[in-house]
């Protein structure tokens, strides 16, 4: 075979193969073009809370007692205190500033009730062997708070994120009218019977109080837009006053408050949703 004919079946093969390499090659691809953070969590939520008071601790709340003869008082604490436990509201709206800082604004609500007894000086009897004792009837409470919150989220784990935060703020705490009830007790039951039994009722007070609060928990996704949180709070309200003197003791000459209670400290257990505006 002589040159010439030898290379014109070499350019016919390298010409053949040029398609089928081509054929084998797959089609070019475009990168897609990003403007911006991949991810951005930052926007505005929306929150509602239940809770129920674990320990309610009402602290050593005390009364005053008026000696009209001499216009002075003596004050004592409560010989028993007790506050009832009962469910916890709350409702805002918060700010997410990244994947680990947020911040949000509540309105807070609780009730309880107040059960006091002493027996000091204006209810106890001098004659023989009788003593006196002053039960209080039950006294509610009722407070509604706003707080200024902040947290840090300490990262996501299968949908589940775990959180710490701290929030202050103010209470404004009002107190029922109450009604004081005298009893007395003597080995000798003719001595109770110059023991008055009069009742008394004090109206309640009313204040504005510092507030503050620590939280923790976890909250989870439901949806894109949607967290369950469940978590712990602990909280403290200042202490304030709880009852006036009754019309008697004032016409006598007392003023001021004759009832005081310690500030609120509470253990919450809490259970919420977190709506995301964006």
């Amino acid at each position: 075979m002589s040159v010439a004919i030898r290379l014109a079946l070499a350019s016919l093969l390298s010409a053949s193969s040029v398609p089928a390499l081509a054929f084998d090659l797959p089609p070019p691809v475009d990168a897609p073009e990003i403007d911006g953070p991949i991810s951005d969590p930052a926007g505005w939520y929306f929150r509602g809370d239940i809770g129920y008071n674990l320990k309610l601790d009402q602290g050593d709340p005390s009364y005053k007692t008026f000696d009209a003869a001499t216009q002075t008082t003596t004050s004592s604490d409560f010989d028993k205190s007790r506050m009832d436990r009962d469910p916890t509201f709350s409702a805002g709206v918060g700010y997410q500033f990244n994947d680990f800082l947020r911040s949000d604004v509540t309105l807070d609500y609780f009730k309880s009730t107040h059960n006091g007894q002493t027996g000091w000086a204006q209810c106890t009897e001098t004659n023989g062997t009788a003593t006196g004792r002053c039960r209080y009837d039950s006294q509610s409470v009722s407070a509604l708070s706003t707080l200024a919150n902040a947290y840090v989220d300490l990262g996501t784990y299968w949908g589940m994120t775990p959180y710490a935060g701290a929030g202050a703020g103010v209470s404004y705490v009002k107190w029922s009218k109450v009604t004081g009830k005298r009893g007395c007790a003597a080995s000798d039951s003719d001595d109770c019977g110059g023991l008055d039994y009069s009742n008394s009722t004090e109206n309640g007070a009313d204040s504005w109080r510092f507030t503050y609060a620590l939280m923790a928990g976890a909250s989870y996704d439901i949806t894109d837009r949607m967290k369950l949180d469940l978590g712990y709070r602990f909280s403290q309200i200042g202490s304030g006053d709880m009852f006036s003197f009754n019309d008697h003791d004032e016409f006598n000459g007392a003023f001021g408050t004759k009832g005081k209670d310690d500030g609120f400290t509470r253990h919450e257990i809490r259970m919420g949703v977190r709506v995301t505006g964006w």
